[in-house]
């Protein structure tokens, strides 16, 4: 218990970290219903260019910038992919995925690259607990503000439209396809942004740091809405989603401190994610199925 207690503010940085990425999981998954898997690509990719870029005397705000700038590239030539090329969405993100692994290593040069916040100016890190959650909420906050504002706005409006009903957009002049990639780059950009960030919580940069990181981001964005829905229903606005998303990614990082205070085996960890992402998942549907039932034996009744 001591050891889970004293692991927990860790766990709640890390968890605002992942929420990021979580938040552009859930503009493709969510929005736009686009199953991408580019997502565990370009987040060693932010990483990886935010990295080398402080390595070699970058302002650290502007390596962030730059990380972010490559997610949204990586976005596009999944776009690319599954609009012009016409491959299907989950395959279009694999093959991305697949391009940016080897770019990553060529970024990088080697298979990781370390920064110690001892030698550079990091924004986050690790070894100052208290002001990386404080960064994290600050960038949290200010992320969920400008995507609540834009998707607020005509082409907000248009993308989530896309994600909703593409046929009835489609006849309401709406470009699906640029909507898809437009989509793509945001998503992938907080996703490499989130990447960037990580990298310097923890000090280096690998090339296998996006590893299962789509179902982390699927595990925030589902648990999230669970919770969300069970507290407020259908008053649960864009906001509160968004919202929830970060409390989904924090509740997961805390229930994987748990299980490793309890001493379990990490090779279990992805076992384990995996059985929570489908436990969530299927609450919603089996909720759903007993309402059905109770209210057709009612009737009967």
């Amino acid at each position: 218990m001591t050891a889970f207690i004293n692991a927990l503010p860790g766990d709640v940085a890390q968890g605002l970290i992942w929420g990021i990425l979580a938040l552009g999981v859930y503009i493709t998954f969510k929005v736009l219903n686009f199953a991408d898997m580019t997502v565990d690509g370009s987040f060693a990719t932010g990483g990886a260019v935010a990295v080398m870029l402080i390595l070699n005397g970058v302002p650290v705000p502007l390596a962030m910038v730059a990380s972010f700038g490559v997610g949204v590239l990586a976005g596009c030539v999944t776009g690319i992919f599954h609009v012009v090329m016409g491959i299907p969405d989950i395959l279009s993100g694999i093959l991305t995925q697949f391009i940016l692994y080897s770019i990553n290593l060529h970024i990088m040069g080697a298979p990781n690259k370390a920064v110690s916040v001892a030698n550079y100016p990091l924004v986050i890190s690790l070894r100052y607990i208290n002001k990386a959650i404080l960064t994290g909420l600050i960038f949290v906050a200010i992320v969920i503000v400008l995507l609540y504002i834009y998707f607020g706005t005509e082409q907000g409006s248009a993308l989530r439209a896309t994600g909703n009903n593409p046929h009835m957009s489609r006849a309401q002049g709406i470009n699906i396809g640029g909507m898809k990639l437009l989509g793509l780059a945001f998503s992938n950009g907080l996703v490499a942004l989130a990447g960037s960030l990580l990298a310097q919580y923890q000090g280096y940069a690998d090339v296998n740091m996006g590893r299962g990181a789509i179902v982390i981001g699927l595990a925030a964005v589902i648990i999230g809405e669970v919770i969300g829905g069970a507290i407020f229903g259908k008053r649960m606005n864009f906001m509160l989603r968004m919202t929830f998303v970060i409390v989904g990614a924090i509740l997961y990082y805390i229930v994987i401190g748990m299980v490793l205070a309890m001493q379990f085996s990490t090779d279990d960890l992805k076992l384990f994610t995996a059985v929570v992402v489908a436990i969530f998942m299927g609450v919603p549907y089996v909720k759903d199925r007993l309402q059905h039932g109770y209210h057709r034996a009612g009737k009967r009744g």
